[in-house]
């Protein structure tokens, strides 16, 4: 019997965060301690698609590339995606569950479930909350399951973080009945957030129990005002095209302009989508590019601009959320160009002076965890995110209760 315990394969937790054109992947050893053993992507789903996979030490351990003109799709990405880690790194271990990243729950999931049936039924009728992600996220799911139909798979929703706010935060000015149906407030990138607020005590007790905004920004951007860990408002609304101005998404709207869109232009709703998603925030105002880093590195003034005004709005946006938290002791940057981006932090911590923020700059410039001066009233800080390893965590412990743990 222990020769045999000693001959089993290590169990892992395979993540996985599908996009329209790219799904990214990781996995994840499910031992004591959950430690990221792979990670990659698989972009240009459906025009030219490549592969890149790296070892938990960073290191290319495969790569491939597709014709122009292949269509792989999410169902040909995961079957890949099995196929290269049956004969590689995964090969020594045991994949025991697949967690997935999605990022609307409705008013359903509070909380990470367990897939089956009826939820894959229940994702699809939120597909409209979320045309941009759902309806990806949903396809890697059951790719999944025609690839290993016997695979449990766990559903981790960026909604749910966002449960604990009030009442009044989630509400819609707009007729009750409305409301009753769902169409409220409910915020996003809780993955994030949730990581962020779990990994704070390591890094600040005080300010783990404290009033936070942390900040989320990347191609996609939100901020979330958290109490005591607890989410008490957020930037993102009834969809994920509210609040910051983003990539590629204009943030929040005067909707009178959408219906001047329509009647103006002769747009429908398909064109209005196409718009607010995809052709407006730092590219719409640019005209460049929807990626901060070239935004930065431009010498045209309409890039110039649109940094300006993505400062501007987390500005707007950070004296809204302190309103709501009577009051705020820190501030957490973190995503893509929160952690990387020192100029944009910067700016938004000099704006931020009227709240009591004191940057040091050398701090700043070092990307060290604490940025701000000791002495300063407000701290802030830049905590690098891991939705992935929420996920895994979340997966195991739903795959941990269904065994009777």
């Amino acid at each position: 019997m222990s020769q045999m315990k000693s001959m089993r394969k290590p169990e892992a937790i395979l993540v996985i965060n599908s996009g329209s054109s790219s799904l990214k992947f990781s996995a994840f050893t499910s031992g004591e301690a959950i430690k990221p053993f792979l990670r990659g992507q698989i972009e240009g789903l459906f025009t030219n698609p490549h592969f890149t996979a790296h070892d938990g030490d960073g290191n290319v351990i495969g790569e491939k590339s597709w014709a122009p003109g292949t269509k792989l799709g999410h169902d040909g990405a995961v079957e890949y995606l099995f196929d290269f880690g049956g004969s590689g790194v995964m090969a020594g271990h045991t994949i025991v569950s697949a967690g997935h990243r999605v990022v609307h729950g409705g008013t359903v999931f509070t909380e990470p479930v367990l897939i089956d049936d009826s939820v894959i039924e229940a994702l699809e009728k939120l597909v409209p909350l979320a045309p941009l992600h759902q309806p990806y996220n949903v396809a890697a799911i059951r790719a999944v399951r025609k690839r290993e139909p016997g695979l449990p798979q766990a559903a981790c929703f960026d909604t749910s973080f966002h449960r604990t706010q009030p009442h009044l935060e989630r509400t819609y000015a707009i007729p009750r009945i409305y409301t009753e149906e769902g169409v409220k407030r409910y915020g996003f990138h809780g993955l994030s957030y949730e990581y962020i607020t779990s990994v704070m005590p390591a890094y600040d007790g005080t300010l783990a129990s404290g009033r936070v905004v942390i900040a989320h920004l990347g191609n996609g951007a939100s901020m979330c005002a958290v109490k005591d860990g607890r989410s008490v408002a957020t930037t993102m609304g009834f969809t994920a095209v509210c609040g910051l101005p983003m990539g590629t998404r204009s943030g929040t709207i005067d909707p009178g302009i959408l219906i001047y869109m329509m009647d103006r232009y002769g747009m429908d709703a398909r064109d209005v989508e196409d718009l607010i998603y995809h052709r407006s925030g730092l590219l719409g105002v640019s005209g460049i590019s929807s990626d901060m880093r070239t935004l930065l590195a431009s010498p045209d003034p309409r890039a110039k601009e649109a940094v300006e005004l993505f400062i501007y709005r987390i500005g707007r946006e950070l004296g809204s959320l302190a309103a709501a938290l009577g009051g705020i002791d820190g501030i957490v940057f973190t995503g893509g160009i929160g952690e990387n981006a020192a100029l944009i932090r910067e700016k938004v911590c000099l704006d931020a002076g009227w709240l009591g923020v004191e940057l040091d700059k050398d701090a700043n410039e070092a990307g060290v965890p604490r940025i701000s001066n000791e002495g300063s009233r407000v701290s802030a800080w830049v905590i690098p995110t891991n939705e992935e390893l929420i996920i895994a965590s979340h997966t195991r412990r739903i795959l941990e209760s269904g065994r009777g743990k």
